[in-house]
């Protein structure tokens, strides 16, 4: 397994400093950074590896897969892993790096890496020339599962990293960073970013005001969309993390650019807070096309001036880049914005 050797300066006094920092203030709000424990337990795990030899794994589709160790040609497509490997020093064959933030994995810049495109426009004769021994499947490009399997190798490890719909995400999140610790042999680093990740949703709940009222958001081509509590897109589940109290009472999809809803409809629920994620921010801005940011969406609106999330600043939203990084740092990133923001009312 091809792992480098890199960010290992003052890591045991990083990593301390970090974590004890955690425990008294989160990330500014909006913030693209993972939180600072996590980053630095990562970069220590780059001195530690997997052992050699096969090992079995059970990935996300309940399957139990027997990856060879080390592996000296891997494929990732899951935008919820780029940034835990590549912390922890994984080097990739192939990838979608379209859909990777190259603000903070290393990726798109790094030479010799095949691109896949996207999940609408795959590249799948990458994945017969990294010809791999491990790839690891999941997310926009789980529906093609198939398809790759019979693009790779006989014996290489296919390994589903989906998190599984349905499912509490929280318990996802956790089960997949369990298992790129245990494929890797970062199990001490996989518990670090499940410990930070735990320690912002506790914190979020006990600040939060039980009895007041909260919406999604998603703004998504100049327009605001609703993201329905439990299956609403990357925010829904959030309701069932912290068991906030919905101001709508409506179902909603998956959908990734969200329901149609109303200003009017948002105004009449008079909703006391909000959580917005601007997937505009993370698809026009990130490629330099210009757009509406959901800031201006939402409080230039003169339907929703009165209401008592806009009135009050009770506003918080998600990481920039969320919609393309919905892995456990930017949740962890995002509950620890919330929770400053509750603490501080």
């Amino acid at each position: 397994m091809k792992i480098k050797n890199r960010r290992l300066g003052l890591v045991a006094l990083v990593s301390t400093a970090a974590f004890a920092l955690t425990a008294c203030g989160g990330a500014t709000s909006g913030s693209t950074e993972s939180s600072a424990p996590a980053a630095a337990s990562a970069s220590a795990s780059s001195s530690t590896s997997a052992e050699a030899g096969p090992q079995e794994v059970t990935d996300m589709a309940g399957d139990t897969v027997t990856v060879q160790m080390p592996a000296e040609s891997i494929v990732a497509t899951d935008n919820r892993i780029f940034r835990t490997l590549d912390d922890w020093g994984v080097e990739l064959a192939a990838g979608p790096l379209p859909l990777m933030d190259k603000e903070i994995v290393s990726y798109p810049t790094t030479e010799g890496v095949i691109d896949l495109g996207s999940h609408r426009e795959p590249n799948m004769e990458g994945f017969v020339e990294a010809q791999p021994d491990l790839v690891l499947n999941g997310q926009r490009f789980s529906d093609l599962k198939g398809d790759i399997a019979g693009l790779i190798p006989e014996d290489a490890a296919l390994v589903d990293t989906n998190v599984t719909e349905g499912k509490p995400l929280d318990e996802e999140l956790r089960r997949l960073t369990t298992l790129l610790g245990d494929v890797f042999g970062q199990q001490a680093e996989a518990e670090t970013l499940i410990s930070d990740f735990d320690a912002s949703i506790e914190r979020a709940k006990e600040a939060y005001p039980a009895e007041e009222t909260v919406v999604g958001l998603i703004a998504s081509g100049g327009d605001l969309s609703y993201a329905a509590p439990s299956t609403g897109r990357a925010i829904g589940p959030v309701f069932d993390m912290l068991d906030l109290k919905p101001a709508l009472d409506r179902e909603g999809s998956t959908n990734h650019q969200g329901d149609d809803i109303s200003v009017e409809a948002i105004a009449e629920a008079n909703p006391d807070w909000l959580i917005v994620m601007d997937r505009d921010a993370a698809t026009a801005g990130r490629n330099g096309e210009e757009f509406t940011p959901a800031a201006e969406l939402i409080e230039g609106s003169e339907a929703l001036k009165d209401v008592t999330a806009v009135k009050e600043g009770n506003i918080v939203y998600m990481p920039e880049n969320f919609y393309v990084v919905e892995d456990i740092q930017n949740y962890t990133t995002f509950l620890t914005d919330l929770a400053d923001a509750f603490e501080g009312k």
